[in-house]
């Protein structure tokens, strides 16, 4: 049977402005022995599917620095100290699109990788959208707002013009429910 590792110790390496990097020493069940293991702490993130009422989804595209490409995702972000997930979703689709949505659903949760992350990343689904501003981007962000028909989304997705993992995930919980 499978056991938790008990931790022996745990220290925060160093801290950035995402996340922080701390070493677990945990201590084998099965063996005994004592592993370092190397966790990202992060904040939790949204997700949110902004649909429109003729079916579009309010897409962003925007230059990802880790994999130095432009993609094609939903808005998104972490949570900020003291926010809910759904406050949090709120506040990302309006700075991302300049939209708001009258009805939210929170569609499903997942851990973006457990081997190294601490965190959990909340998908929704926004409904009845209001164009309100222009998007109110951080100066980190360079983003593009953009509709694309719902219809669309699977090949998309097949053809890998749409691959961030979390975004595959959350059209995956909003696919289920239809």
């Amino acid at each position: 049977m499978i056991k938790p590792w008990p931790c022996a110790r745990s220290q925060t390496e160093k801290s950035f402005r995402v996340f922080s990097i701390r070493t677990d020493t945990a201590i084998s069940p099965q063996t005994g022995i004592e592993h370092n293991f190397y966790i990202i702490e992060s904040r939790d993130w949204v997700n949110i599917i902004p649909l429109t009422a003729d079916l579009q989804v309010i897409m962003v595209r925007q230059y990802r620095h880790g994999s130095r490409e432009v993609t094609l995702e939903i808005p998104g972000g972490l949570l900020d100290t003291g926010d809910t997930p759904q406050e949090a979703a709120v506040r990302e689709l309006l700075e991302e699109t300049g939209y708001q949505a009258e009805d939210w659903k929170e569609i499903g949760v997942v851990s973006p990788n457990p081997a190294i992350f601490s965190n959990r990343c909340y998908t929704f689904l926004a409904r009845n959208m209001k164009k309100v501003s222009d998007p109110l981007p951080d100066q980190t962000e360079d983003i593009e707002v953009i509709l694309i028909p719902l219809s669309d989304i699977p090949e998309l997705i097949r053809k890998g013009e749409i691959d961030h993992a979390l975004v595959i995930t959350a059209f995956y919980w909003y696919f289920l429910q239809t």
